[in-house]
């Protein structure tokens, strides 16, 4: 006699950290800094100091979908201008490749130029040295805060563990 699998419950453990939050469930653990904005496409954006530019890079989680670097390419040039959803690149990773959409109405203000040397960064500090790009103008409307990108990715676990 069988019977049917039993769907295990894995709850999220979420940790105030100070500026970030602590995120670990099915074996994925990250930390999310509280002041970056986060996206459905698993892409975060932070504030730099020249005004209404923004620093952009994969979040931890999209890393980890993605798997090793391999290679990444940019197609504007600096200054160019860019629109919300624009096809700017792409990131190969060894599980996938993907296109880059730019995540900012605006203008394109440069890739991360310590990628070309080590792409690893993306993996190793992806919410920080391994940044992609930085583009000035306005963000994605849609964009979260750390608890709303929180509420994303569970549910986008939950989708990947099979339980709609």
């Amino acid at each position: 006699m069988t019977t049917p699998k039993q769907q295990l419950d894995f709850p999220a453990i979420v940790t105030d950290a100070g500026d970030a939050i602590a995120f670990r469930r099915c074996g994925l653990a990250l930390t999310l800094p509280k002041s970056f904005c986060y996206t459905a496409g698993h892409y975060w954006l932070a504030k730099v100091a020249e005004p209404d530019t923004w620093r952009i890079g994969f979040t931890a989680f999209a890393v980890r979908m993605l798997g090793d670097f391999v290679e990444f390419h940019l197609d504007p040039q600096p200054g160019a201008p860019i629109q919300l959803g624009q096809t700017i690149g792409n990131y190969e990773g060894l599980k996938a490749v993907t296109e880059l959409f730019s995540v900012v109405e605006g203008v394109f203000v440069r890739g991360n130029p310590a990628l070309a040397g080590d792409g690893d960064l993306t993996r190793s500090d992806p919410h920080g040295a391994g940044w992609l790009m930085e583009a000035r103008g306005a963000p994605d409307p849609a964009s979260l805060d750390v608890h709303g990108y929180l509420a994303l990715l569970n549910a986008t676990l939950d989708r990947l563990r099979g339980r709609q």
